[in-house]
């Protein structure tokens, strides 16, 4: 009785075979490198966030400050009460010390503003220095917005306003400050992201003073 010939494999079941094994081969690289590109892309936005909202505690905390004055019951105009963001760059100043010469210091002058893809922060007149590092984060938006409310302190007063009169009586001016900062990696454009804060300044103001 003749024994079957062992037979192999043909080279078209060789070149199937070796197609499937490229294709599985394909696509688990493919799947690879996409879970590299999502945990990538994920790293650098939260990386992004969390230098953005460090730079953001950081300014916050700062203007926080902005209007204290040392010399609060001199019955004289507090000097630190100007927050200016008239030419784009917010400056403002509060006391360093619990007593001196009345008036705003060059080392009381403090700001913040946005140059070439940094955050820049005044400690002192005209010495500025870069809060955020623009060899990896650039930021391409930066504005502190201010707002104003007056809370009336007319039932105060011992003598009560006129009808006839507008605006009359006291009033406190509660001030708060709207911050955004916007950035994207350096190198990676689609890596963006937003950060807003509120800030609620320490130091409110009186206008306006009671009838005589």
């Amino acid at each position: 009785m003749a024994r079957p010939t062992p037979r192999g494999f043909t080279i078209v079941e060789l070149l199937v075979g070796l197609a499937l094994g490229l294709l599985v081969t394909a696509a688990a690289a493919s799947l690879v490198l996409t879970h590299l590109r999502e945990h990538r892309a994920l790293w650098l936005q939260s990386r992004l966030m969390q230098d953005l909202r460090v730079a953001a505690d950081m300014v916050t905390r700062e203007l926080r400050r902005a209007g204290y004055w040392s010399d609060a019951t001199v019955a004289t105009a507090n000097p630190h009460a100007t927050f200016d963001t008239s030419a784009g760059d917010t400056v403002y100043s509060y006391s360093h010390e619990t007593s001196g010469a009345p008036g705003v210091d060059a080392g009381e002058q403090l700001g913040f503003r946005l140059r070439h893809g940094a955050i820049e922060m005044m400690l002192g007149r005209g010495n500025w220095q870069a809060l955020t590092d623009s060899g990896s984060v650039s930021i391409t938006a930066f504005t502190v917005t201010p707002d104003a409310q007056e809370l009336p302190l007319q039932g105060f007063c011992s003598k009560p306003c006129p009808a006839d009169v507008p605006g009359c009586g006291p009033k406190q001016v509660v001030r708060s400050l709207a911050v955004l900062i916007r950035g994207r990696w350096i190198d990676d454009a689609t890596v963006a992201r937003t950060v807003t804060a509120r800030v609620r300044l320490r130091n409110d103001t009186i206008v306006g003073a009671c009838p005589t």
